[in-house]
């Protein structure tokens, strides 16, 4: 979803019974306008949703059909901008990019699950030294990927040797996202026990858990079906089932479906809203049962720093969409820099 949707988003994610909401946005590294997102923020606070923010780069210049692979200097630009805009809520929800188990979401480079475990770590402890309110969710992976090791690598399989290089990494984060498509095709019925499918989180958080000994709070923040294929009726029923079975899970935070409005191309398909009006199934998924959020609301244009570790995230059924302090860099991440600029070698 883009900014200016938070109305409609509050239509979907705040109807029958539902307050409080929670919608998934990204924002690209070029993207940090402060009155845009200062807006957008102001916008979920007036409309009662709860933004969670996907950070994210943007086309590789040599090669713009493939994401540049982010580094540490960016989740600092990302930390210090988050910090300036006053948030609707006290926890600030963070997203870590998206499918890095896929050549194409990292750089056109073979997946690093070493590297990404790494930047995690980084990054919690980036975000962190800005405001401990930040809530820091890994970022959620392809759930039919191949395993060919070179461009794709199993969403299991990454997460083990994610671990396996930094077996921290799943203790410091706060949430765990996961992308639990009903494939193959995003055409498949709902499912209780089947790997890729709208079951995909319960496999990879209970691992998560099996590694770390720790049980993580999921956001499912991708899901949905393919309204090319499937007839509008069976995307209501689909959704009304996998809606139920997601709602039985404690676990399960929140749902935010892919996608509010594609505005034509490939994610049509997806889209919630055509020409501004609410598909079927959109009518369909308003009518859904929600539960009442009740978070705690930061007060309005008073931006907070160094307090205390936030408040557990409010349980929220279901949603959809979709300059200060410097932190101090590694000291071999900065040495490089100076180097690179000097013309050192």
């Amino acid at each position: 979803m883009f900014t200016y949707e938070i109305p409609k988003a509050a239509e979907l994610v705040n109807s029958s019974g539902g307050d409080w909401g929670y919608v998934t946005i990204p924002i690209q590294y070029g993207d940090r306008d402060l009155e845009k997102w200062q807006k957008f923020m102001d916008e979920s606070r007036r409309h009662h949703v709860i933004p969670i923010i996907r950070v994210a780069t943007e086309p590789f210049y040599k090669n713009t059909s493939v994401w540049r692979k982010p580094n540490d200097f960016d989740i600092v630009d990302f930390a210090n901008f988050l910090n300036s805009v006053s948030w609707p809520t006290k926890n600030r929800y963070v997203l870590l990019f998206n499918e890095v188990n896929r050549f194409d979401e990292w750089g056109g480079e073979p997946p690093a699950p070493s590297e990404y475990a790494d930047f995690v770590s980084y990054a919690v402890d980036a975000f962190k030294a800005r405001n401990q309110d930040f809530f820091i969710i890994a970022g959620g992976l392809d759930n039919a990927s191949p395993n060919d090791g070179e461009k794709y690598l199993d969403n299991l399989v990454y997460l083990r040797r994610m671990h396996e290089h930094n077996p921290d990494v799943f203790k410091k984060i706060d949430g765990f996202s996961s992308h639990s498509y009903p494939n193959p095709n995003f055409s498949q019925a709902p499912s209780q026990g089947k790997i890729e499918g709208t079951s995909t989180y319960k496999f990879e958080v209970d691992l998560v858990e099996r590694l770390s000994g720790r049980a993580l709070p999921v956001f499912i923040t991708e899901t949905g079906w393919n309204a090319d294929v499937l007839s509008d009726g069976v995307v209501s029923e689909y959704f009304k089932i996998a809606m139920n079975n997601w709602k039985q899970d404690v676990r399960v935070v929140a749902v935010t479906p892919f996608i509010l409005e594609s505005n034509g191309g490939p994610f049509d398909k997806f889209t919630f809203l055509k020409n501004g009006k609410f598909t079927n199934y959109g009518l369909s998924y308003q009518q859904l049962p929600k539960t009442k959020g009740d978070p705690v609301i930061n007060p309005s244009k008073i931006i907070a720093t160094n307090v205390a570790k936030p408040k557990a995230m409010p349980r929220v059924n279901f949603i959809a969409a979709s300059f200060l302090p410097e932190l101090s860099f590694d000291s071999k991440i900065l040495k490089n820099y100076f180097k690179m600029i000097l013309g050192i070698k």
